[in-house]
């Protein structure tokens, strides 16, 4: 069978079988240099009050995601998603947090946080524009030095903050992205390369120039009260506001 949203099904994951798949899910994706979180954390959090969930073909993983409580109350701290390569281009990341979603606020969670990196674009387009996350704040070099496809970089990442009820993502599940034109208040604009990945591969130095130029750029722009609100793919560029 041809594989589409409509047959693949998501769900919490059962049993140490299923959290031990999750590890080796994990090493398919992002390799093995990336150490996955392990079963027995996984199962430990997951009984505590975590999510960690999947998405199946029968039964073949292709897609993973694990959050868990914050120190705040109300708060889930989304830790990983993973997508399949086989499964990629299907709206299956989006599907998993809208998965994500539901599941919060049945359990009266309002807000969701995760960091990711600035510059992958595909991640912007996802969390900002698709979800309707936002973000005012940068941490530099936030894993330390990393390897596999991070490696030779700062591990810089903003944090994406999620208003499960705010009108921006209300309207996101009945199908609406804002445009730049809909957003308010006085607006900036930081550009981000379209594929950082190809980047890295071909020119590590303008890559690590591109890195410390965003690095600047946002900081500065976050210390004046802007927050990122809105990307726009076809620029590949954020737009942060100031009410």
């Amino acid at each position: 069978m041809t594989l589409s949203v409509e047959n693949i099904i998501l769900r919490e994951l059962s049993g140490v079988a299923e959290l031990k798949q999750a590890e080796v899910f994990q090493n398919e994706v992002w390799g093995e240099d990336d150490k996955p979180d392990n079963s027995d954390i996984m199962l430990a959090i997951q009984h505590e009050g975590g999510l960690v969930a999947g998405a199946f073909y029968e039964d073949r993983m292709l897609g993973f995601m694990f959050g868990f409580p914050s120190a705040t109350l109300g708060v889930q701290h989304s830790h990983r998603l993973a997508v399949h390569t086989d499964a990629r281009g299907l709206g299956l990341g989006m599907n998993l947090k809208w998965y994500q979603r539901d599941w919060c606020l049945k359990r009266d969670i309002t807000l969701i946080r995760w960091t990711y990196d600035p510059l992958r674009a595909i991640n912007a387009g996802l969390n900002i524009s698709r979800l309707g996350a936002t973000s005012s704040t940068y941490y530099t070099d936030y894993y330390g030095a990393m390897e596999g496809i991070n490696e030779g970089l700062p591990s810089d990442r903003i944090l994406a903050e999620w208003q499960l009820n705010s009108p921006e993502v209300i309207q996101r599940t009945e199908g609406f992205i804002a445009k730049e034109s809909d957003i308010e208040g006085l607006l900036l604009r930081i550009n981000i390369p379209s594929d950082y990945e190809t980047l890295i591969a071909s020119d590590m130095q303008k890559a690590m120039t591109e890195r410390l130029r965003v690095r600047k750029e946002m900081q500065e722009a976050f210390s004046k009260g802007f927050k990122v609100t809105g990307y726009n793919k076809q620029s590949s560029s954020y737009i942060l506001n100031k009410v």
